[in-house]
């Protein structure tokens, strides 16, 4: 089995138990994801199956959309309510105070990573130290949100729809506006609806997923790989170029400089390829060896 399939993530499963259920579903080892989403979190996660996982590190950059709750007058040590609360505040921020503040948290805003967080230092996973009660130093890094708005209240939280770069912690963009308030605030909500050019709207849930298999419709879901890469313009090749690119080796193409989505003359994806001068290079080969 080779391909994209689109799962609509429940709560209180990890990244990890989602993988371990496909596994077992789909009877392939091959599988991977392209974007961790806490247990708390729902919606899209992006899953690849056999020879596709070679293209996850393409998708691990995509942008993506959250929809979050945002709690004002509380402070936890995960930065979201299923925390250990360290602080709370009677006084709440209004709406138009939220407002007020988006603007400053647009565009490239910089992060210190939370504690809970599966980033390494020096060998070892925050949350592991975290978990011992131990807290190190982070340094911060650059992320981008490229939009920022609220969409309404939720019994007392605010909902928040948010366009993100890799790396964005949403739970730490909610602390940071409670801090920059000055009362607080946490993640109380999460859903991931879009991933580059994937949405939740087309996703599946596990039992779904489940059903289908036990009565071979997985085909009708599955996403050939090459969908991940539809902002590139389609090459075909020839049958002599085809070998070379078997081979792993570059070939002469008429072809325009950049990249380009590879196909045989029968249609079958072969790879990503770059062309420059004439002359095309494998970038990632996605046929069967």
């Amino acid at each position: 089995m080779n391909g994209i399939i689109l799962i609509d993530k429940p709560q209180d499963f990890t990244s990890h138990d989602v993988v371990a259920k496909l596994r077992g579903i789909l009877h392939e080892r091959r599988i991977g994801h392209s974007g961790t989403l806490d247990p708390m979190a729902t919606g899209l996660l992006v899953v690849f199956a056999g020879r596709a996982t070679r293209a996850v590190e393409f998708a691990e950059s995509h942008e993506k959309e959250y929809i979050a709750a945002i709690r004002p007058g509380i402070v936890t040590d995960t930065q979201d309510i299923t925390g250990n609360i360290l602080q709370t505040s009677e006084t709440r921020f209004s709406r138009d105070e939220l407002l007020s503040v988006l603007p400053e948290f647009t565009g490239e805003i910089f992060q210190v990573p939370p504690m809970y967080s599966a980033i390494k230092i020096k060998g070892k996973k925050l949350y592991d130290l975290a978990r011992s009660g131990i807290e190190v130093e982070r340094k911060s890094r650059p992320v981008t949100i490229k939009e920022l708005e609220i969409l309404g209240e939720d019994s007392g939280d605010f909902v928040l729809r948010i366009v993100c770069s890799k790396g964005t912690y949403i739970r730490t963009l909610c602390h940071d506006i409670g801090q920059h308030l000055g009362v607080g605030a946490a993640l109380s909500s999460l859903r991931r609806t879009k991933a580059g050019c994937f949405s939740v709207e087309d996703a599946h849930t596990i039992d779904e997923i489940q059903m289908l298999s036990e009565k071979g419709g997985l085909d009708g879901i599955l996403l050939p790989v090459d969908s991940l890469f539809s902002g590139y313009r389609p090459i075909f090749i020839s049958e002599y170029q085809k070998k070379k690119c078997l081979c792993g080796n570059s070939f002469e193409i008429d072809a325009k400089d950049g990249t380009y989505r590879v196909y045989a003359e029968d249609g079958a994806f072969l790879m990503l390829g770059n062309v420059e001068n004439g002359i095309m290079c494998t970038v990632k080969s996605f046929f069967e060896v």
